[in-house]
């Protein structure tokens, strides 16, 4: 495979120096986005542990991208692993991050590429990979877990790839629409605990226009559009209990029977 080198467009040691130290200039000078609030928040905050729970078209792959790219580039030795349901996922979002490694603003040796990964000269690594146990298990000393399409990301999976974070103690990012009340990351939203919560709807993004909802909704329903673009935990159509309904009717008072059988 051949090697080629990045080259900064700016090719300035002063660029490179503030890209390294500002999130923000590296996302607009080479990802060429000017970000949103929250993405500019997640950039500078660099919780330990983000559920981004966002409409479709919102920008959370691209800044996700973004915050991957940053951690290779700048942090040697980093490995990044890029998580998702199917191949075809996490091989998307990891078109994002070629996009970024064409246009990085310094200069990195690739000493390894192909569609699914990239090794750079200062040790760091960025790999996307399936969701499958079999294929990932033998990850470990991950600096950044990105989980894409977390909410069907199933608890099995969540369960095999957490253990990878044990000994680097690295960040986990997950990012994803809403997928029905069930599940892992619907479970971890809802809860109070250390994760940090963001969410987007596309009334608040501003590249989403009401004509284009409202046409949505014309065309999709209600439904489709309240969970993908509004980020409801909404209940399956042909649910016959919904998740509410479920909860609400669990009395914690109510004790077992404790009995045998002769």
């Amino acid at each position: 495979m051949k090697h080629r080198r990045i080259y900064s467009n700016i090719g300035s040691i002063a660029n490179e120096l503030a890209y390294a130290i500002n999130p923000e200039l590296f996302a607009m000078y080479v990802f060429d986005i000017s970000p949103d609030k929250w993405q500019r928040d997640l950039l500078w905050d660099r919780p330990q542990s983000a559920l981004l729970l966002c409409s479709r078209q919102s920008g959370k792959s691209t800044i996700s991208a973004t915050i991957a790219l940053h951690k290779a580039l700048y942090e040697e030795d980093s490995l990044v692993l890029i998580i998702s349901k199917s191949l075809r996922q996490a091989e998307e979002l990891f078109r994002k991050v070629k996009y970024g490694i064409n246009k990085a603003a310094s200069i990195r040796t690739i000493i390894r590429e192909n569609q699914s990964m990239a090794e750079f000269s200062n040790g760091s690594r960025i790999i996307s990979l399936p969701g499958k146990e079999d294929t990932i298990r033998s990850f470990s000393k991950v600096s950044l877990l990105i989980i894409d399409e977390a909410a069907q990301v199933s608890d099995e999976l969540y369960a095999t790839i957490r253990p990878m974070l044990a000994i680097s103690l690295g960040k986990i990012l997950a990012l994803s629409t809403p997928f029905g009340k069930r599940g892992w990351f619907f479970k971890a939203w809802i809860t109070d605990n250390d994760w940090h919560k963001i969410k987007v709807t596309a009334d608040e993004c501003p590249r989403i226009s009401d004509e284009f909802i409202e046409n949505e909704r014309r065309e999709v329903g209600d439904w489709w559009v309240n969970q993908e673009y509004f980020c409801q935990f909404v209940d399956t159509e042909d649910q016959i209990f919904t998740h509410d309904l479920v909860v609400n009717s669990v009395d914690q008072n109510v004790k077992a029977w404790n009995f045998s059988i002769n």
